[in-house]
């Protein structure tokens, strides 16, 4: 007789479940929230301290011209630095310039990593520049910068 009672509750209650239930936003309609929360301005500002960073021919951003799809985007960051224990790259940041939230990756790296290089896939949810800010271990920050164009949205 409990199974009985159980079914009946549960079949009174699943049409309130479902009514009261509320309807997810889609990710292009969503405002992001929280620490992370920022525009590339700000995110820069936040990483650098307010240094600022200076383009730089010694990072390699691999990026493809044209993405297919928006929701995997392959984003290679070869930094021509050496890794020694007192010059060394510290870290890369991967960004989406106009992505709602900007930031796609924070790598920390030491000098036992052997050299500065970092692989990813990032979603753009339109055409856009994708940038990759370096961290050095002297407090300096470099970056560079390629546009990507995306013919399939990868938000929505």
């Amino acid at each position: 007789m409990k199974r009985r009672n159980f079914l009946k509750t549960m079949a009174a209650t699943a049409p309130l479940a479902m009514v009261s239930t509320p309807v997810l936003l889609s990710a292009k309609d969503a405002k992001p929230k929280g620490p992370n929360a920022m525009d590339i301005k700000t995110a820069v500002k936040t990483v650098t301290g307010g240094k600022g960073a200076k383009d730089s021919k010694k990072i390699k951003l691999t990026v493809p011209e044209i993405a297919e799809n928006g929701a995997v985007v392959p984003v290679k960051v070869e930094v021509d630095h050496p890794m020694e224990p007192n010059n060394y790259v510290k870290g890369i940041h991967v960004y989406a310039t106009q992505n709602s939230n900007v930031r796609c990756a924070d790598v920390a790296l030491t000098p036992m990593n052997g050299r500065g290089y970092f692989a990813t896939r990032v979603k753009l949810a339109k055409s856009q520049n994708v940038m990759a800010l370096v961290e050095l271990s002297d407090g300096t920050f470099i970056k560079a910068e390629k546009p990507v164009k995306v013919t399939i949205g990868g938000c929505g």
